[in-house]
Protein backbone atom coordinates (compact mmCIF):
# COMPACT_ATOMS: atom_id res chain seq x y z
CA UNK A 1 0.00 0.00 0.00
CA UNK A 2 1.40 3.40 -0.94
CA UNK A 3 1.11 6.65 0.99
CA UNK A 4 -1.69 8.05 -1.14
CA UNK A 5 -3.83 4.93 -0.72
CA UNK A 6 -3.33 5.09 3.03
CA UNK A 7 -4.23 8.77 3.11
CA UNK A 8 -7.35 8.19 1.01
CA UNK A 9 -8.55 5.57 3.46
CA UNK A 10 -7.89 7.93 6.36
CA UNK A 11 -10.05 10.58 4.68
CA UNK A 12 -12.76 8.09 3.78
CA UNK A 13 -13.08 6.75 7.32
CA UNK A 14 -12.24 9.95 9.17
CA UNK A 15 -9.82 7.89 11.20
CA UNK A 16 -6.12 7.35 11.75
CA UNK A 17 -6.66 4.55 14.26
CA UNK A 18 -4.42 1.50 14.36
CA UNK A 19 -5.71 -1.38 16.47
CA UNK A 20 -2.95 -3.38 18.13
CA UNK A 21 -3.60 -7.11 18.07
CA UNK A 22 -1.54 -7.87 21.18
CA UNK A 23 -3.45 -11.09 21.67
CA UNK A 24 -2.52 -12.74 24.95
CA UNK A 25 -3.85 -16.28 25.35
CA UNK A 26 -4.05 -15.60 29.11
CA UNK A 27 -6.34 -12.58 28.66
CA UNK A 28 -8.85 -13.59 26.02
CA UNK A 29 -12.35 -14.66 27.18
CA UNK A 30 -12.19 -18.14 28.65
CA UNK A 31 -15.05 -19.52 26.59
CA UNK A 32 -12.90 -19.16 23.46
CA UNK A 33 -10.35 -21.62 24.81
CA UNK A 34 -12.56 -24.54 23.73
CA UNK A 35 -12.06 -23.68 20.04
CA UNK A 36 -9.29 -25.17 17.88
CA UNK A 37 -7.55 -21.79 17.51
CA UNK A 38 -8.68 -19.50 20.36
CA UNK A 39 -6.39 -16.59 19.46
CA UNK A 40 -7.60 -16.55 15.87
CA UNK A 41 -11.25 -16.65 16.92
CA UNK A 42 -10.54 -13.71 19.21
CA UNK A 43 -8.72 -11.78 16.48
CA UNK A 44 -11.44 -12.49 13.92
CA UNK A 45 -14.14 -11.17 16.25
CA UNK A 46 -12.10 -8.07 17.11
CA UNK A 47 -11.37 -7.36 13.45
CA UNK A 48 -15.00 -7.78 12.42
CA UNK A 49 -16.08 -5.39 15.18
CA UNK A 50 -13.46 -2.68 14.59
CA UNK A 51 -12.58 -2.68 10.88
CA UNK A 52 -15.00 0.11 9.97
CA UNK A 53 -13.36 2.41 12.53
CA UNK A 54 -9.66 1.85 11.89
CA UNK A 55 -7.20 2.06 9.01
CA UNK A 56 -4.53 -0.31 10.33
CA UNK A 57 -3.92 -3.40 12.43
CA UNK A 58 -0.68 -4.11 14.25
CA UNK A 59 -0.13 -7.65 15.50
CA UNK A 60 2.64 -7.71 18.10
CA UNK A 61 4.62 -10.78 17.09
CA UNK A 62 5.83 -11.62 20.60
CA UNK A 63 2.36 -12.76 21.60
CA UNK A 64 2.26 -15.19 18.67
CA UNK A 65 5.88 -16.37 18.86
CA UNK A 66 5.32 -17.26 22.51
CA UNK A 67 2.83 -19.93 21.37
CA UNK A 68 5.32 -21.60 19.04
CA UNK A 69 4.25 -23.03 15.69
CA UNK A 70 0.57 -22.70 16.56
CA UNK A 71 1.08 -19.00 17.23
CA UNK A 72 2.71 -18.47 13.84
CA UNK A 73 -0.22 -20.27 12.22
CA UNK A 74 -2.63 -17.99 14.06
CA UNK A 75 -0.71 -14.93 12.89
CA UNK A 76 -0.75 -16.14 9.28
CA UNK A 77 -4.49 -16.86 9.46
CA UNK A 78 -5.12 -13.42 10.96
CA UNK A 79 -3.25 -11.59 8.19
CA UNK A 80 -5.00 -13.62 5.50
CA UNK A 81 -8.39 -12.98 7.08
CA UNK A 82 -7.81 -9.22 7.09
CA UNK A 83 -6.51 -9.28 3.52
CA UNK A 84 -9.52 -11.27 2.28
CA UNK A 85 -12.22 -9.33 4.08
CA UNK A 86 -10.82 -5.83 4.58
CA UNK A 87 -8.21 -5.32 1.82
CA UNK A 88 -8.08 -1.57 2.42
CA UNK A 89 -6.54 -2.06 5.87
CA UNK A 90 -2.82 -1.41 6.40
CA UNK A 91 -1.16 -4.30 8.30
CA UNK A 92 1.94 -3.79 10.43
CA UNK A 93 4.21 -6.53 11.74
CA UNK A 94 5.28 -5.23 15.12
CA UNK A 95 8.46 -7.31 15.03
CA UNK A 96 11.18 -4.82 16.04
CA UNK A 97 13.79 -6.56 13.94
CA UNK A 98 17.33 -5.23 13.49
CA UNK A 99 20.29 -7.32 12.40
CA UNK A 100 23.13 -7.38 9.85
CA UNK A 101 22.18 -6.95 6.22
CA UNK A 102 21.90 -10.55 5.04
CA UNK A 103 19.78 -11.45 8.07
CA UNK A 104 17.59 -8.40 7.53
CA UNK A 105 17.10 -9.52 3.93
CA UNK A 106 15.65 -12.78 5.20
CA UNK A 107 13.40 -10.97 7.69
CA UNK A 108 12.16 -8.70 4.91
CA UNK A 109 11.43 -11.69 2.68
CA UNK A 110 9.54 -13.39 5.51
CA UNK A 111 7.32 -10.45 6.39
CA UNK A 112 6.72 -9.04 2.92
CA UNK A 113 6.81 -12.04 0.57
CA UNK A 114 5.68 -14.86 2.81
CA UNK A 115 3.28 -13.14 5.21
CA UNK A 116 2.16 -10.15 3.13
CA UNK A 117 2.53 -7.40 5.73
CA UNK A 118 2.53 -3.79 4.53
CA UNK A 119 5.12 -2.70 7.08
CA UNK A 120 7.50 -3.96 9.73
CA UNK A 121 8.95 -2.20 12.77
CA UNK A 122 12.75 -2.10 12.71
CA UNK A 123 15.37 -1.09 15.29
CA UNK A 124 18.01 1.33 13.91
CA UNK A 125 20.89 0.56 16.28
CA UNK A 126 22.94 -1.44 13.73
CA UNK A 127 22.68 1.29 11.12
CA UNK A 128 21.98 1.67 7.43
CA UNK A 129 22.91 -1.79 6.16
CA UNK A 130 20.52 -3.41 8.65
CA UNK A 131 17.60 -1.27 7.45
CA UNK A 132 18.11 -0.99 3.69
CA UNK A 133 17.00 -4.58 2.85
CA UNK A 134 13.50 -3.78 4.10
CA UNK A 135 13.35 -0.75 1.80
CA UNK A 136 13.90 -2.82 -1.34
CA UNK A 137 10.23 -3.82 -1.56
CA UNK A 138 7.97 -1.56 -3.61
CA UNK A 139 4.85 -0.52 -1.73
CA UNK A 140 6.17 -1.81 1.62
CA UNK A 141 7.30 0.21 4.60
CA UNK A 142 9.93 0.33 7.31
CA UNK A 143 8.70 1.76 10.61
CA UNK A 144 11.86 2.80 12.41
CA UNK A 145 12.00 2.99 16.20
CA UNK A 146 12.87 6.58 17.09
CA UNK A 147 11.38 7.72 20.41
CA UNK A 148 9.53 5.10 22.41
CA UNK A 149 7.00 5.39 25.22
CA UNK A 150 8.62 3.08 27.77
CA UNK A 151 10.51 4.25 30.87
CA UNK A 152 13.79 2.86 29.54
CA UNK A 153 13.67 5.29 26.61
CA UNK A 154 15.67 7.66 28.81
CA UNK A 155 18.56 5.19 29.07
CA UNK A 156 19.81 5.89 25.54
CA UNK A 157 17.36 7.83 23.37
CA UNK A 158 17.86 11.14 25.18
CA UNK A 159 21.66 11.03 25.32
CA UNK A 160 22.92 14.29 23.84
CA UNK A 161 25.73 14.59 21.32
CA UNK A 162 27.57 17.75 22.36
CA UNK A 163 29.10 18.40 18.94
CA UNK A 164 25.80 18.04 17.09
CA UNK A 165 23.78 19.50 20.00
CA UNK A 166 21.16 16.85 19.32
CA UNK A 167 19.79 13.93 21.25
CA UNK A 168 20.22 10.39 20.00
CA UNK A 169 16.64 10.02 18.76
CA UNK A 170 17.02 13.27 16.79
CA UNK A 171 20.21 11.95 15.20
CA UNK A 172 18.36 8.76 14.25
CA UNK A 173 15.65 10.82 12.57
CA UNK A 174 18.15 13.01 10.74
CA UNK A 175 20.49 10.24 9.56
CA UNK A 176 17.78 7.79 8.51
CA UNK A 177 16.31 10.33 6.08
CA UNK A 178 19.29 9.44 3.89
CA UNK A 179 18.15 5.79 3.72
CA UNK A 180 14.50 6.11 2.79
CA UNK A 181 11.81 8.74 2.27
CA UNK A 182 8.26 9.61 3.29
CA UNK A 183 6.92 7.06 0.80
CA UNK A 184 8.56 4.02 2.37
CA UNK A 185 9.61 4.96 5.91
CA UNK A 186 7.64 5.81 9.04
CA UNK A 187 8.79 6.33 12.61
CA UNK A 188 7.64 5.11 16.00
CA UNK A 189 7.06 8.04 18.36
CA UNK A 190 5.47 7.26 21.72
CA UNK A 191 2.29 9.14 22.62
CA UNK A 192 3.66 9.76 26.10
CA UNK A 193 6.34 11.91 24.44
CA UNK A 194 3.82 14.21 22.73
CA UNK A 195 5.72 17.30 23.92
CA UNK A 196 8.54 16.31 21.56
CA UNK A 197 6.35 16.11 18.45
CA UNK A 198 6.76 19.75 17.42
CA UNK A 199 10.55 19.46 17.24
CA UNK A 200 10.26 16.05 15.60
CA UNK A 201 8.05 17.55 12.90
CA UNK A 202 10.79 20.10 12.22
CA UNK A 203 13.07 17.21 11.25
CA UNK A 204 10.53 14.98 9.47
CA UNK A 205 7.55 17.17 8.48
CA UNK A 206 6.11 14.81 5.87
CA UNK A 207 6.62 11.28 7.23
CA UNK A 208 3.96 9.16 8.83
CA UNK A 209 4.41 8.53 12.54
CA UNK A 210 3.21 5.37 14.26
CA UNK A 211 2.22 6.52 17.74
CA UNK A 212 1.64 3.91 20.45
CA UNK A 213 0.76 4.75 24.02
CA UNK A 214 -2.73 6.24 23.66
CA UNK A 215 -5.21 4.64 26.04
CA UNK A 216 -3.88 2.23 28.65
CA UNK A 217 -0.43 3.88 28.64
CA UNK A 218 -1.87 7.33 29.27
CA UNK A 219 -1.00 9.22 26.09
CA UNK A 220 -3.27 12.09 25.00
CA UNK A 221 -4.79 11.78 21.52
CA UNK A 222 -5.55 15.51 21.45
CA UNK A 223 -1.94 16.43 22.20
CA UNK A 224 -0.60 13.95 19.66
CA UNK A 225 -2.88 15.40 16.99
CA UNK A 226 -2.10 19.01 17.91
CA UNK A 227 1.63 18.59 17.38
CA UNK A 228 1.79 15.58 15.06
CA UNK A 229 -0.80 16.04 12.32
CA UNK A 230 0.37 17.34 8.96
CA UNK A 231 -1.52 18.15 5.75
CA UNK A 232 -1.60 14.46 4.78
CA UNK A 233 -2.58 13.42 8.33
CA UNK A 234 0.82 11.80 8.89
CA UNK A 235 -0.29 9.82 11.93
CA UNK A 236 -1.26 6.26 12.76
CA UNK A 237 -2.23 6.23 16.42
CA UNK A 238 -2.25 2.78 17.98
CA UNK A 239 -4.51 1.55 20.76
CA UNK A 240 -4.28 -2.06 21.91
CA UNK A 241 -5.44 -3.01 25.40
CA UNK A 242 -8.05 -0.24 25.69
CA UNK A 243 -9.85 -1.73 22.69
CA UNK A 244 -9.23 -5.45 22.51
CA UNK A 245 -9.61 -6.10 26.25
CA UNK A 246 -12.59 -3.82 26.83
CA UNK A 247 -14.48 -6.88 28.12
CA UNK A 248 -13.72 -10.50 28.98
CA UNK A 249 -17.35 -11.56 28.63
CA UNK A 250 -19.35 -12.71 25.62
CA UNK A 251 -19.73 -9.06 24.56
CA UNK A 252 -15.95 -8.56 24.18
CA UNK A 253 -16.13 -7.82 20.46
CA UNK A 254 -19.08 -5.46 20.85
CA UNK A 255 -17.26 -3.52 23.57
CA UNK A 256 -14.12 -3.40 21.44
CA UNK A 257 -16.14 -1.94 18.59
CA UNK A 258 -17.67 0.67 20.90
CA UNK A 259 -14.28 1.78 22.18
CA UNK A 260 -12.84 1.89 18.66
CA UNK A 261 -15.79 3.98 17.50
CA UNK A 262 -15.29 6.46 20.34
CA UNK A 263 -11.64 6.95 19.41
CA UNK A 264 -12.52 7.17 15.72
CA UNK A 265 -15.15 9.85 16.40
CA UNK A 266 -12.60 11.94 18.29
CA UNK A 267 -10.16 11.49 15.42
CA UNK A 268 -12.78 12.64 12.91
CA UNK A 269 -13.25 15.87 14.86
CA UNK A 270 -9.49 16.45 15.03
CA UNK A 271 -9.14 15.90 11.28
CA UNK A 272 -12.00 18.31 10.62
CA UNK A 273 -10.45 20.99 12.82
CA UNK A 274 -7.20 20.61 10.90
CA UNK A 275 -9.09 20.89 7.58
CA UNK A 276 -7.89 17.50 6.37
CA UNK A 277 -11.43 16.19 5.82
Amino acid sequence: MNAQQLFENIKKKGSFLCVGLDTDIQKIPSFLLDSDDPMFEFNKAIVDATAEYCVAYKPNLAFYEACGLKGWTTLDRTVKYIRSNFPEIFIIADAKRGDIGNTSSMYAKAFFNQMDFDAVTVAPYMGEDSVKPFLAYEGRWVILLALTSNKGAFDFQYIKDKEEDKRLFELVLQKSKEWGNDKNMMYVIGATKAEELASIRNIIPDHFLLVPGVGAQGGSLKEVAEFGLNSQCGLLVNSSRAIIYASKESDFAEKAGENAREIKDEMTELLQVKGII
